[in-house]
């Protein structure tokens, strides 16, 4: 078992000299702060780990602010760290070693629609609603939607994927291309629009992921999609997780075309309703999506349908306008903070795995029987179409012995999926919080490999150090 994770040994703050402060107030004016009300905005994310900010605040707008910025930071050896909305659950942009932080979300243009390619070229402080706007007029959108509105470098960032992922796929294959600023503060880019390429190493793949610690995202190229002629929505609640699980696994092994297939456990439905108004029964409840040709959404529903009554489900509840629909994706997308409001003042400890789909039930039905045990309240809601779920535990900050007990579900949880042949982590990324399970799933020589890349790229470890995995 992992050893809960020591904030205060992974502090080793590297001061900022004052010269390169009054360098970079010289170069960017008020957008350097120094203000301690914007440094502790830029030192939080969702993560209940609390660290000392950043020693200053760069707002750049353009690729060769951020440059100019990371090549001062080269200059003094002071670590840089990228920040686009603040939405990351694992720690990933905490000053752990002091530095600056480079904020880019005014750099926030569609930069190219190319729709005849069907892909799209954007700043990195673009955020997914944002561009879905933006390029609604060309009957084309971007699928990849992590709940949040996150930025699209962030997203890239952290490989971040979603409740479409099962359909489209994650970051890993929407993005064509980037524009990177490296350590040194050149400016590079990796990829084309072309949707194949043998050309030498995969460096766009290599960025996708590197959660900041081996480049700074600049500029993005995505793939985009046709929106579907049919999108319908419905809900289904099941007598367990179980059947609801199983149900999942058998639709994904029939090869149901299956857009969104979001999993629910009681708590969190009882929450939902609680947060958002709803009135929706407080049961296991799978909410699912389909899309294609209007013969196409009514062969998927009436296939899944069929073989969730099979393992009890309720007929579906149909949601078919786009106002009904939003309404119930968006109490999805609130459910992290419907449970937190629903135990005012706590914080969660939120689990990330992914395992093979015919391992699933097996791996929730561990976590749920452990968490019961455990008597922590918690929520359950899951990517369960690829084979990824959350279990968030609510604790009080206040009360050490709680964040102990989640932190030891939270390892039981992840061997449990290692053995399963899954991951620590399906889309939050490592962070701060995996570093230890990064070890156990992949293994000291492949991380040993991950260490010499980073030390390549980036000599003096200034780009976001102290995440992934310590040097």
């Amino acid at each position: 078992m992992n050893a809960p994770i020591d904030i205060a040994r992974m502090l080793q703050p590297r001061p900022v000299p004052a010269e390169m402060i009054a360098a970079l107030k010289a170069r960017f004016g008020d957008r350097c702060s120094t203000a301690r009300a914007v440094r502790e905005q830029h030192g939080r994310d969702e993560s209940p780990f609390e660290v000392p900010p950043p020693e200053a605040v760069v707002f750049a707008e353009s690729a060769d602010e951020v440059a100019a910025a990371v090549a001062l930071a080269d200059r003094y050896a002071v670590p840089v760290i990228a920040y686009g909305t603040g939405s990351s659950l694992e720690g990933h942009l905490l000053a752990v070693q002091g530095g600056i932080s480079i904020d880019v979300s005014r750099m926030n243009r569609v930069l190219r629609i190319n729709d005849e390619d069907l892909t799209v070229t954007v700043q990195p402080g673009v955020t997914r609603n944002q561009l879905n706007n933006e390029i609604r007029h060309t009957g084309l959108f971007f699928p990849i939607d992590p709940g949040a509105d996150a930025s699209i470098g962030g997203m890239a960032a952290t490989r971040a994927s979603g409740t479409n992922a099962v359909r489209y796929g994650t970051m890993r294959e929407n993005v064509l291309a980037l524009q990177v600023v490296t350590a040194s503060g050149e400016i590079i880019r990796t990829g084309t629009r072309a949707k194949k390429s043998s050309a030498g190493y995969d460096l766009t793949r290599l960025m996708v992921g590197s959660e900041g610690t081996l480049g700074i995202i600049t500029e993005v190229t995505l793939k985009l999609y046709p929106q579907p002629e049919s999108v319908s929505a419905a809900i289904c609640h099941f007598p367990s997780i179980d059947a609801a699980v199983k149900t999942t696994i058998q639709v994904i092994q029939l090869g149901v075309p299956i857009a969104r297939c979001e999993l629910l456990d009681a708590n969190a439905v009882r929450a939902v309703n609680k947060h958002d108004k709803l009135s929706l029964r407080e049961q296991p409840m799978l909410l699912m999506e389909f899309h294609g040709s209007a013969a196409s959404v009514a062969e998927q529903a009436q296939g899944v349908q069929d073989v969730a009554r099979e393992h009890g489900g309720e007929d579906f509840e149909w949601a078919t306008t786009p106002e009904e629909r939003s309404r119930l994706w968006t109490a999805r997308h609130r459910a992290y903070f419907a449970g937190m409001s629903a135990n005012p003042g706590c914080r969660t400890v939120t689990t990330d795995t992914c395992v093979p789909i015919s391992q699933l039930a097996e791996c929730i039905g561990l976590a749920v029987r452990e968490a019961d045990e455990a008597g922590l309240p918690y929520y359950i809601v899951g990517h369960v179409g690829d084979g990824n779920f959350h279990i968030a535990y609510l604790i009080d900050p206040s009360k050490p012995e709680q964040r102990d007990t989640a932190e030891r579900l939270n390892d039981q949880l992840v061997h449990h999926a290692l053995k399963l042949e899954g991951t620590c982590t399906g889309e939050h990324g490592v962070g701060l919080h995996k570093q230890g399970f990064l070890i156990d799933e992949a293994g000291v020589a492949t991380v040993d490999m991950m260490r010499l890349l980073k030390r390549a790229l980036d000599p003096k470890n200034i780009l976001n150090p102290g995440k992934i995995f310590a040097l």
